[in-house]
């Protein structure tokens, strides 16, 4: 399993409409590209120096392949809409990580 993280800081100005758009529009529209089967979206629990609210939103695919997709086909687009609606309010940084394992506790 691959892992897509994009961790965002948005800025408090325009912080409830960014969410809303996040949680009604955004995601859903990602998800619907097929490429990814799942995603989970957490704030971080750190107070940055910058100010603003910070979240992370992780999207799951199968393989490589599948995120590969994403990016040639799908990204850009959906990429431009963020900026185009939040700009220089929205810093974000994109991270790919592989799953290697996962371990759960037993005894619950």
């Amino acid at each position: 399993m691959i892992i897509y993280n994009v961790t965002i800081n948005i800025d408090d100005s325009v912080h409830d409409q960014w969410l809303n758009w996040l949680k009604t529009k955004h995601i859903a529209e990602v998800l619907a590209t097929g490429c990814f089967y799942k995603a989970k979206l957490s704030k971080v629990l750190v107070e940055e120096e910058m100010g603003g609210t910070t979240y992370s939103i992780q999207y799951a695919a199968e393989s490589k392949e599948q995120l590969q997709n994403y990016y040639n086909t799908f990204a850009p687009e959906l990429r431009e809409e963020g900026l185009r609606l939040f700009g220089d309010k929205m810093l974000a940084f994109r991270t790919e990580l592989e799953v290697l394992n996962e371990f759960y506790n037993n005894e619950n």
